[in-house]
């Protein structure tokens, strides 16, 4: 596959208006899987953001390409849960800076253990 369709290139810069190709090649079935339960939605995110990391990306950098994350779920997928649909709506109402650090604050919580 050429670099040309990757998200992030050899040099480790971010393109993050790729994310939207990149999410779209995901199958619906695995697309499905990942949402239908908000552990398994943090779980999928969790194992993204320690990719990054081990490539040298900052938070800053997770952030950017989680922004672009949720604005396509909010574009083009349906919550399927109570977790889902409260981010929905937090997404709707946030300006670009409230979105920007809810986009961070996702980062975060993906990055602790669920609690049950």
């Amino acid at each position: 596959m050429s670099e040309l369709n990757h998200v992030v290139n050899k040099d480790g810069n971010v393109d993050a208006s790729k994310v939207e190709n990149a999410i779209s090649k995901i199958s619906a079935s695995e697309k499905e899987r990942i949402l239908q339960d908000f552990d398994e939605f943090r779980t999928y995110l969790k194992k993204r953001i320690s990719m990054a990391e081990s490539i040298g990306m900052g938070e800053e950098q997770i952030a950017t390409i989680a922004q672009k994350v949720a604005d396509y779920l909010a574009s083009h997928e349906e919550p399927r849960n109570h977790e889902e649909q409260l981010l929905s709506e937090l997404w709707k109402v946030g300006t670009k800076d409230e979105r920007h650090s809810l986009a961070h604050m996702l980062v975060r919580l993906a990055d602790t253990r669920p609690q049950h």
